[in-house]
């Protein structure tokens, strides 16, 4: 049974009041069986449109579940994706408060800035490249709204894929001939490393997710708009942190991101 555009907003309101409020609450499917993956993003689009009408602006989009590992994990066989808004949006290198929080994680990303709109079906890397005003180092920060992190799809589609906060670089580099594939990147948290990886984490190609999201927006009659930021999707795996915590990220070629958390 479908569920009603009541229901829908009351779950974007519930998951909305979590975040403003940092509480946590039990996955939204405990008390919605029937909340299917297409619904849930209409619940996502609920919970923007609320935000939007808070004054928050929409300045781009973010990739989850962009490893294979991860997928086959939750029984899929596409990522999912979710928006950024301007309140989640933090200078290089400034204080995240961790009591606007509710149990923070960080991951290691290639953020990309497009210059161009992007309108699938069959967007192809080479759209997304030519597309691309500039790549920049990137630090997502996850912070699920749901007890424990422990959700499903459509709960964790549903409650924005967990987005929080996130920083980049402040050095653009151009996407031209770079390779995306082999492209190493290394988390820092207090000076130390814990996490590396490489671009071919993300789907082969970070710029593959960047072209599934175009398709996938497609599908619900969306486009990827000019002036975009995209998180392309988790390098490295997520670290939780605290107040305290100093994190780094450091990518081939793209230079350095960072943020403390008090």
């Amino acid at each position: 049974m479908s569920l009603s555009n009541d229901t829908i907003e009351s779950i974007a309101a519930l998951l909305h009041d979590a975040e403003r409020d940092v509480r946590d609450v039990v996955k939204v499917t405990d008390a919605q069986p029937d909340l299917t993956t297409e619904r849930a993003y209409d619940v996502q689009d609920a919970l923007r449109a609320r935000k939007l009408a808070r004054g928050v602006r929409l300045v781009g989009m973010k990739m989850g579940l962009t490893s294979y590992a991860k997928m086959a994990q939750m029984g899929v066989d596409t990522p999912i994706y979710g928006f950024l808004g301007s309140d989640n949006a933090v200078d290089d290198g400034a204080a995240v408060e961790t009591s606007a929080l509710i149990h923070p994680k960080v991951e290691a990303e290639i953020a990309f800035v497009m210059r161009d709109a992007l309108q699938g079906p069959d967007c192809s890397v080479e759209q997304v490249l030519a597309a691309t005003e500039c790549l920049l180092p990137a630090i997502e920060v996850i912070d699920s709204r749901y007890e424990n992190f422990r959700f499903d799809l459509p709960s964790v589609i549903a409650d924005n894929t967990s987005a929080a906060r996130y920083v980049i670089g402040s050095k653009a580099a151009s996407a031209d001939g770079r390779d995306l594939e082999s492209i190493g990147v290394v988390l820092e948290k207090n000076g130390q490393v814990v996490e590396v990886g490489a671009g071919a984490a993300v789907l082969g190609n970070p710029a593959r997710a960047v072209a599934m999201l175009v398709d996938m927006l497609h599908a619900r009659g969306q486009s990827l708009a000019a002036g975009s930021v995209v998180l392309s999707g988790a390098i490295t795996a997520a670290v939780a942190v605290e107040a305290g915590d100093d994190v780094q990220v450091r990518i081939d070629g793209l230079g350095s991101t960072g943020l403390r958390f008090v």
